[in-house]
């Protein structure tokens, strides 16, 4: 189903990760950065990143279970993930490319500043992609420090970003 023509509206929701969601949102985050991130990065540093082959689902459940993760989703299909942490930070969020703007990332985004108003942090923080940049940027986040972190031995550039929570 291509959800861009369709003329009905898509019904989003969000959840709570659980460990059905395991296979899913590693399928997303894979597919997130080697093609939608793959414009923005070299082949070598997608490889680096995603290390497809290389992912065991038990290890992503379990360090998806150890962070707050949610789950969004489009018409009942898992399209996007994310989570935060008590103090605010944003490990991961990812869209699947075929879910890219429906608005699956910025609902997830508002589920997230609504978790920690409840909680009391001021601020969140993410590091943050050159592809996912502008879309934190539009979200109000700024720029705190551009990043070069090594992963497998490749360097890669993602910014450090912070966004300062109405009301603080």
């Amino acid at each position: 189903m291509d959800l861009k023509s369709t003329t009905q509206a898509p019904t989003f929701a969000i959840h709570p990760y659980g460990f059905m969601d395991a296979a899913d949102t590693l399928a997303i985050f894979i597919g997130a950065v080697t093609e939608t991130a793959a414009a923005d990065y070299a082949p070598e540093q997608i490889r680096a990143w995603a290390r497809p082959g290389e992912r065991e689902l038990t290890s992503w459940h379990e360090a998806m279970q150890a962070r707050s993760s949610f789950v969004a989703t489009v018409d009942g299909v898992a399209a996007g993930f994310s989570d935060v942490d008590p103090k605010g930070y944003i490990d991961m969020m990812f869209v699947a490319p075929r879910f890219l703007r429906l608005g699956v990332a910025r609902r997830l985004l508002a589920h997230i500043e609504a978790q920690v108003c409840a909680e009391g942090p001021v601020a969140l923080t993410a590091n943050v992609s050159i592809t996912a940049r502008p879309f934190f940027e539009r979200q109000g986040f700024k720029v705190v420090a551009e990043q070069h972190p090594v992963m497998a031995g490749v360097t890669l550039t993602n910014y450090a970003m912070k966004k300062i929570l109405a009301g603080n």
